[in-house]
């Protein structure tokens, strides 16, 4: 191997350290209901997208949840030895796309049938340190 070849491996080894990536798959819920979840979350740092999603009241949150722990358990496992405190971790991308459907038949009026159609969805969840982003900081209004 060419030394170019060897340190363009290494450059790729370093980052695809730094990410960590959850897929959750054939989830038996509408796209459009985990998607109001998902967006939400993406982009604010793990210890807040936790706290949201165990607090929501939608029934989505707890997959997502459970999504978001086994992402930084993946991270973890990836980078041993390291403080998961000390590289400010945020949800880098989330990606919800529709799966299979599922065609049923519900019984109508004067012998008619209606189809419907039993949604399910693909959950792509990917966490990675901020070094590039930088924080938002809200400004907080002061009272007159």
């Amino acid at each position: 191997m060419g030394a170019r070849k060897r340190l363009r491996a290494e450059a790729l080894k370093q980052a695809k350290a730094s990410v960590a990536i959850a897929k959750l798959n054939n989830v038996p819920t509408s796209p459009r209901k985990m998607r109001l979840v998902a967006d939400v979350i993406r982009g604010e740092r793990i210890e807040k997208a936790l706290y949201i999603l165990k607090h929501s009241p939608k029934e989505a949150s707890n997959r997502l949840e459970k999504l978001l722990l086994s992402a930084i358990a993946n991270w973890q496992s990836k980078n041993e030895g390291e403080r998961l405190e000390d590289h400010n971790l945020i949800v880098k991308e989330i990606s919800v796309d529709s799966g299979r459907m599922l065609k049923r038949i519900q019984a109508a009026p004067q012998g008619r049938a209606h189809r419907i159609r039993k949604r399910s969805n693909h959950v792509t969840l990917i966490v990675g340190s901020a070094a590039g982003v930088e924080s938002i900081v809200e400004p907080v209004e002061a009272a007159n």
